[in-house]
């Protein structure tokens, strides 16, 4: 059974960091390309990063030279570090088998607020 649980999310301060963690059981995610999303109050969901199979990465915009996207192999996990956080970053994010969101988990609520 293919599964993507997200954790790591929380309350920070504008300027602060954050590390989330997606742990995948059923599948491999090191053989497929795999995606961060988000989701403001309000909004659609919304691409923020990939790591595709390669190692390669790829960054939204409003994001790029803030956040990192990594996976650790041996523990079948995708990470993304997001630093200097905005309030705009404030969102559920989850980590998907696609750009559009396919096989989100729960997904893990990052609320940027002072």
């Amino acid at each position: 059974q293919v599964q993507l649980v997200e954790s790591g999310g929380g309350l920070v301060q504008p300027g602060g960091s954050l590390r989330l963690s997606c742990a995948a059981s059923g599948f491999t995610v090191s053989r497929y390309g795999m995606y961060w999303v988000r989701q403001a109050p309000g909004k659609g969901l919304e691409w923020v990063s990939t790591i595709n199979t390669g190692g390669g990465t790829f960054y939204a915009d409003s994001v790029k030279g803030r956040f990192t996207v990594s996976r650790d192999n041996a523990k079948n996990t995708l990470y993304l570090q997001m630093n200097s956080l905005k309030s705009d970053d404030t969102a559920v994010y989850y980590c998907a088998t696609s750009p559009g969101g396919h096989g989100r988990g729960q997904g893990t609520q990052v609320t940027v607020s002072s």
